[in-house]
């Protein structure tokens, strides 16, 4: 489910506001009080991130990485034509039936459209292989049959970049399935620490980032949220060097509820484009990784 957000997302909190309001016609007093409340500490946890990474050594050590916030796995051209291989594909069920190049290979570069360009260590051939053949299963399986160097082209937190990447050949394609050769940069030091001892109705962590927008007026992110409440929503605090996005569970209710963690898509307009500015979680106080930290092509340095 993708929930639409504006740049300042009042509706679901305004919604949990009038709940509250009702509550105390009833005899349950304070409760549009602390929901401001709630609002006020967002805002200033927002502004307190923004100003320790606004023009920070940490920043300037983000902007001069290669930080990816796309796929660094990319498909045959058209994609697979079977559901056979696409089940293979997802499951990273693979056999090898070639050779895979040896190591010793000399760095590589990423090259964005600005002209800048960065000089990083390739990832081994092999390496590259078992990130993408994890599976084992008796299902459907993918054969590669070698595999080269290439490129391809890749989004960045600094715009799109050509990136090496290791070509393997798949039996039964003429197109090959792109694996990026360069690992991400080291994320920096944050230069504030994590929010602690709030609960999830005032502030969360971000799962991560699906995607931002072609023309970088809005983004995309995942956040939890639990079974016994109203969903997930999201504010945006912009500066000049940053956009901070504050998650929040909206409609919790007390009472017994399943522990399950449920995730959701949430899209937030921005008032202008990214560009080179650091979209930070203000809870963690670090910026958003593209995909889970321990997913298959995360953008998280580990």
């Amino acid at each position: 489910m993708r929930t639409k957000t504006t740049r300042i997302v009042r509706l679901p909190l305004t919604l949990l506001l009038l709940s509250a309001a009702v509550g105390a016609v009833a005899g349950c007093g304070g409760g549009e009080a602390a929901g401001h409340g709630a609002e006020s500490r967002r805002e200033d946890r927002a502004r307190q991130v923004a100003e320790a990474w606004d023009g920070s050594p940490a920043a300037r050590t983000w902007r001069a990485g290669y930080h990816p916030m796309g796929e660094a796995v990319q498909l045959p051209e058209g994609g697979f034509r079977a559901g056979a291989d696409t089940r293979a594909f997802t499951t990273q069920n693979f056999v090898l039936r070639g050779t895979l190049p040896a190591a010793g290979q000399k760095p590589g570069e990423v090259r964005w459209k600005s002209g800048a360009s960065l000089t990083l260590p390739l990832t081994r051939a092999r390496e590259a292989y078992e990130s993408v053949a994890r599976g084992g299963n008796d299902g459907p399986r993918l054969t590669v049959t070698g595999a080269r160097l290439g490129g391809m082209t890749l989004a960045t937190s600094r715009g799109p970049a050509t990136v090496p990447a290791w070509l393997f050949t798949l039996e039964g394609y003429d197109t090959p399935l792109r694996r990026a050769a360069v690992a991400p940069s080291k994320l920096p030091g944050p230069p504030v620490g994590p929010e602690r001892g709030v609960p999830a109705s005032e502030l969360e962590d971000l799962a991560g980032l699906v995607e931002v927008s072609g023309d970088g007026r809005s983004v995309t992110v995942t956040a939890g949220h639990g079974a016994c409440d109203d969903g997930p929503a999201v504010h945006v605090l912009e500066t000049g060097g940053s956009v901070v996005l504050s998650a929040f569970v909206t409609g919790t209710r007390e009472g017994a509820c399943t522990s399950q963690m449920l995730l959701q898509e949430v899209t937030v307009k921005l008032a202008r484009r990214v560009g080179d500015r650091v979209l930070l979680d203000a809870f963690t106080g670090r910026p958003v990784p593209y995909g889970a930290p321990n997913g298959r092509s995360p953008s998280w340095s580990r």
